[in-house]
């Protein structure tokens, strides 16, 4: 896919690096599981739709017996990886390869639609409708994000520069944190319910800060494998003197309900 506002139109395909997603991808930390539960979210007997879910790290951490999942993506590669992951977990979640602005499921289907990390690929005008359609009467969205945070952490920061020189049209970097704004999208069809932000340091090693930033839209969705290998040897050597990170994130998590 490519959007004419990121990466200067570059095409990326996440669907490539579906294994490095299945293997290094599941890092978010259990605060925002918490405070997802803490607002509703993740009840036994809800239908909750999770769009762009690549290999369905949302669905299999707020999984409980009784919870209806449907997780979509655009990648048959991510959906096959999240097939895999839910069945070696004994979890029983519906699938389907299909995008946010055309899911094809019925009106009313869902009582909660979640998209974490993905809601910046969607094109708003024809997938917000299309959330709500979908959503029941009352029914939430939830849009869940987290970014490193490049000025204030060194190994972010020379990770973005190392992006920057083998990847020059990448627009993904130089993140300076969430400031909250009343969306457009949402005008008429959705209101507030809340808004949590914070930051928080997330461990990883160094073979699995590499791996993560393999699944980064700059670097494995979009370089050549020559060239992503070439980038890795070069993180691998500039990661050399560490042990142990503890890269410094900003969380958010939006909840809007239907009107």
């Amino acid at each position: 896919m490519h959007k004419q506002d990121m990466d200067r139109g570059r095409e990326f395909d996440f669907g490539r690096v579906s294994g490095s997603y299945a293997r290094y991808r599941d890092i978010y930390p259990a605060s925002p599981y918490d405070k997802l539960r803490a607002m509703g979210i993740g009840k036994p007997g809800q239908r909750i739709l999770d769009l762009g879910s690549g290999t369905g790290v949302l669905p299999r951490h707020l999984y409980t017996q009784g919870v209806r999942f449907t997780v979509t993506d655009i990648s048959p590669e991510q959906i096959a990886a999240a097939k895999s992951l839910a069945a070696a977990g004994g979890m029983d979640m519906s699938f389907c390869v299909c995008s946010a602005e055309d899911t094809g499921f019925a009106d009313s289907s869902f009582d909660i639609v979640t998209a974490a990390q993905c809601f910046r690929y969607f094109d708003t005008a024809r997938a917000v409708p299309e959330i709500a359609r979908v959503l029941d009467r009352g029914g939430r969205f939830c849009r869940i994000d987290m970014e490193w945070l490049p000025h204030e952490d060194k190994v972010a920061a020379l990770t973005e520069r190392l992006v920057l020189r083998y990847n020059p049209q990448w627009t993904g970097g130089g993140f300076s944190g969430f400031r909250y704004r009343w969306p457009d999208w949402a005008e008429d069809r959705f209101e507030l319910e809340a808004v949590h932000c914070w930051r928080e340091e997330i461990p990883f090693t160094p073979e699995a800060w590499r791996g993560r930033i393999q699944t980064c839209r700059g670097v494995g969705a979009s370089l050549s494998p020559a060239q992503a290998e070439r980038f890795d040897r070069e993180l691998a050597a500039q990661l050399a003197p560490y042990d142990r990170l503890e890269i410094r994130h900003q969380l958010q998590i939006e909840l809007y309900r239907k009107l």
